[in-house]
């Protein structure tokens, strides 16, 4: 009798664990699907241009998550791509590493490199 509990424990977490992948798999892996963020227009002309490499990313959510708190900082505009794992950021006033590297952590993710293009 005690085996059948135990069967019937570990077949129901079992069945748990799968049915969160395949809800992950469908809502992408960091849990619900978020809108795609609407891309940012500088106020200014652009003076620039950061390339950050970013890690930890893996899907769509991710990179929304990434460009958002990029486009929160003033004079910034974030364009992430996922399969590389960068976001290229254009600049309509000096944006420091800092200030990025602040964003991107405040998305739970960490910055590798930062380089000027």
């Amino acid at each position: 009798m005690g085996d059948i509990i135990i069967i019937l424990a570990v077949a129901a977490a079992l069945f748990f664990a799968v049915r969160g992948v395949i809800s992950r798999g469908k809502n992408g892996c960091c849990g619900g699907s978020v809108p795609k963020v609407p891309d940012k227009k500088l106020d200014g002309p652009k003076i620039g241009e950061k390339v950050v490499v970013i890690e930890g990313m893996h899907c769509e959510n991710c990179k929304n998550s990434v460009e958002r708190q990029i486009n929160r900082i003033d004079g910034a505009a974030a364009k992430v791509n996922l399969k590389k794992n960068i976001a290229v950021v254009s600049m309509s006033r000096q944006v420091t590493d800092e200030e990025l590297i602040r964003a991107v952590e405040r998305a739970d993710f960490k910055v590798v490199s930062i380089t000027e293009s």
